[in-house]
């Protein structure tokens, strides 16, 4: 809020002062006591190199924020993942750019590291965003007929997109029944995507429970010694 503000502005303020007077101080001690001035231009090259090499970063990053402007790689809204953060670009500004989580938390990411990473953004290129949920059913499930009924009951979901259409694969024989993995498609542009696979799951249960299916789940037998 303001108050934040205000006390950062009065934080700076505070600094910068102390910084010139204590550097006015300096002067005028060194030239009370009778030491030629001249002689400090050699420390004040030296101090224009270290600020010049501090400042460097700054300018790289503003430099970065017109090139990521200019080049509309990346765009607010965009649903991107940086450094392994993942989340909605909420603002770029001219020095860093704030990403926000799903989760809801904030990470502020400086310009210059969008331009030299690589930076994956779900957005750029297909706004449609894939999703996937495994479900396993008994051995003996008639999984031919199944699957349709699956796709079906998938795609009346709200948010998940008819183009591409949901569909249903048998990914693996596992130990306790048949993999299944259902894939279905949703905008990206949208809000976070953990409800959406919520509803898809309990579309699933809801036809598997219709439909007299069981769930596997394991079942362990424990011999005891005579």
């Amino acid at each position: 809020g303001s108050a934040s503000d205000n006390l950062s502005l009065r934080k700076i303020a505070a600094n910068a002062i102390r910084a010139v007077l204590l550097a006015c101080g300096m002067l005028l001690a060194l030239s009370a006591a009778g030491i030629d001035l001249t002689a400090l231009s050699v420390f004040g090259g030296a101090i224009g190199v270290g600020l010049g090499f501090g400042l460097q970063k700054l300018a790289a990053n503003y430099v970065s924020g017109f090139v990521i402007l200019a080049e509309r790689s990346l765009r607010i809204g965009d649903l991107v993942r940086v450094d392994n953060f993942e989340g909605r670009i909420t603002d770029i500004k001219t020095r860093y750019t704030q990403i926000r989580s799903l989760s809801g938390r904030e990470s502020i990411v400086p310009n210059e590291m969008l331009i030299t990473q690589r930076i994956e953004n779900a957005s750029l290129a297909d706004p449609n965003l894939m999703l996937s949920t495994v479900v396993q059913v008994g051995y003996g499930t008639d999984v031919e007929t199944l699957r349709p009924q699956l796709v079906e009951v998938v795609g009346a979901v709200d948010r998940v997109l008819e183009t591409p259409a949901p569909d249903v694969y048998l990914t693996a024989f596992a130990a306790d029944g048949l993999e299944l993995t259902v894939v279905f498609w949703i905008l990206a542009v949208e809000g976070g995507h953990t409800g959406v696979r919520s509803e898809v799951n309990l579309a699933i249960l809801r036809k598997l429970t219709e439909l007299g299916i069981d769930i596997p789940f394991p079942q362990r037998v424990m011999h005891m010694p005579k």
